[in-house]
């Protein structure tokens, strides 16, 4: 009489096909994923833009003896916030005034003048292709503008629409 025996577990072939069903998957999901990341930092580093540009707007209108702030840490300040000095005014968060946000570096250049009548701003992707591709910049107009290389933005680049 024979025995059969009582199968415990996989057996190898079962294994490498799941194995490689799973490699096809993320094969598929890994760029997707990689793309709307690279999207979704794109979208932010406009947005803080936007954000800068209106807190620049504030600041001079709050500080109309200094004009524009001459650093981004100016917009900034400690949380929560004691009391609003030109220095630190706590228009922005502690993140974006520190310059670096969603994979992007952000880089405030003021006109050195008192009362300050311009500035420019630009968002620089950290790793070109992974955290962004497109370089975007703004100044006092508050126009955002784009380069799609990732460098060189710049008042004569493409606007927003």
């Amino acid at each position: 009489m024979l025995m059969k025996r009582k199968q415990n577990g996989f057996s190898l072939i079962e294994l490498l096909i799941v194995v490689a069903i799973i490699l096809i998957i993320a094969s598929i999901a890994i760029p997707n994923y990689m793309r709307s990341r690279l999207v979704a930092n794109e979208s932010s580093a406009a947005e803080s833009l936007r954000t800068i540009n209106t807190a620049s707007v504030t600041y001079s209108t709050t500080y109309p003896g200094q004009g524009y702030p001459a650093t981004l840490a100016a917009l900034g300040g400690p949380s929560p916030c004691p009391g609003a000095t030109p220095a630190a005014s706590c228009l922005l968060d502690s993140v974006l005034s520190a310059g670096t946000k969603a994979g992007y570096t952000f880089v405030y250049t003021g006109d050195g003048l008192t009362p300050s009548v311009s500035y420019a701003v630009t968002a620089t992707p950290i790793s070109l292709g992974i955290s962004g591709q497109r370089m975007f910049c703004t100044d006092q107009t508050s126009v955002i503008r784009f380069d799609p290389t990732g460098a060189g933005c710049n008042g004569a680049s493409l606007a927003i629409q």
